[in-house]
Order: C-alpha cells, then structure tokens, then sequence
C-alpha cells in the first residue's frame, strides 16, 4: 500500500515496507549463490541498506504491495524467509565445520524449523554447535544446543553481553533428537506463558527461577 499525502499543494508518496529476515538455509557457514543474490536485488530499491546481523540473517525491507510475492520468489531461489520482531530467530550454527550426518545437520534443520518464528516476549536467540568445541556459541545465546557423539546437551538463558553477561545453565544433557525437540517446545511455552514483555529470557530465568523452570518442563 501506497500512502499519498498532500503538503503545500503538492503530492507525496510515501512507500510502504515489510521486513524480512532472510537466510540461505540451516547449514554449515553463512554462504549464497549468486542466483540468490540476483533475486534479492529485484525487490529492493538500489540506495537500500541491507543489514547483516551476527545471526547470519539479512534484514531487508520489500515494498508491502510486493511483499507476498518476495517471499514466494526468495523462497523459490533457496532463502528461508523469517518474521522480525519478538520471534524466535533462525538457528545459528558453525561457522566452518563439515561432515552434515556426523555434526547433526539433520538434528538442527529439524529444530529449527520446529522453533523459528514461534512468538515469544522478547526475539529470542537459539544457537546449535556440532561438537564440544562450540563455535556456534551456545553457550552465551539464549537457548544453546551442543551434540556429543549421539547425544544433545541444552543450556538456557546465556547472555553475552552487558556488565551481567554470562554462560547459559545446563538445563538437561544426554538428550535424543526428539527428546531435545519435545524440551524446546516446553522451555518456549514456559517462556510464552510466563515472560514479561520485553523481557529477555536471562532475566526470565533469573526471576522465574532455574529450578521452577526445571519443575514446569517436568526434570
């Protein structure tokens, strides 16, 4: 929708945008095509900024007349295509590492699209790592997921920055994949159902408590 307003006698148009958080995909390292990057471009204007946040997404904002039809297109060309706001974001992952079955791609694709774009009171940073080493940093985001060997480990409210930055808390290890999916969801709900507006869910768990949190998803 086009907004037209009329000042001192003259006609000014006024655009209106939808954003979008866009990625190529759960997968090891932040990569596009150039098809991708072709695709892009035909929805934004040439002067638009783009931003590129540290959760491997692009922010951009399409024209809301052509905002449905972007996202059919970006779809088409390999993007996933998220909501801005207070949703959970697209799961971050490593950086550089290889070997999909061995890190637990399949695990962590599975994840995030069970988690992603869920509401929650505040957006919401989840991060996965296929080994010990964590270079996906779980342990400083929100809900953090590391795999060892056959098993995944899940640590919430990390923090990693302001004068109270801190490490996530172990909230259960030695989880099977729908093990992990199923404590996601209930960690969320909890969230959800319990969390101030705006409230980060560091904060949450501080005022809420680790061991209520513990009690309400059944450990």
């Amino acid at each position: 929708m086009t907004i037209i307003k009329i000042k001192r006698g003259r006609i000014i148009l006024k655009k209106k945008f939808t954003a979008f958080a866009v990625n190529g995909g759960i997968g090891f390292g932040a990569k596009l095509t150039p098809k991708q990057l072709v695709v892009l471009g035909n929805y934004l204007d040439e002067d638009q900024e783009i931003e590129l946040t540290t959760f491997q997404q692009l922010i951009i904002k399409v024209e809301e007349e052509k905002a449905a039809e972007a996202e059919v297109q970006l779809k088409r060309a390999g993007f996933s295509v998220y909501k801005v706001g207070p949703y959970v974001k697209s799961l971050r992952t490593c950086n550089f590492c290889k070997g999909e079955e061995r890190e637990g791609m399949p695990v962590a694709k599975e994840l995030n699209a069970r988690i992603a774009g869920q509401p929650v009171p505040f957006t919401l940073r989840a991060s996965y790592t296929g080994c010990s080493n964590a270079c996906g940093e779980p342990l400083i985001n929100d809900i953090g997921v590391i795999k060892r060997k056959d098993t995944y480990d899940l640590y919430v409210g990390g923090k990693a920055t302001g004068e109270d930055a801190r490490t996530g808390r172990l909230l259960k290890d030695g989880l099977k994949p729908n093990e992990l999916y199923d404590l996601v969801d209930e960690v969320l709900g909890v969230y959800r159902e319990n969390g101030r507006k705006r409230e980060r869910i560091a904060k949450f768990v501080d005022r809420f408590g680790f061991d209520n949190l513990k009690r309400e998803v059944g450990l």
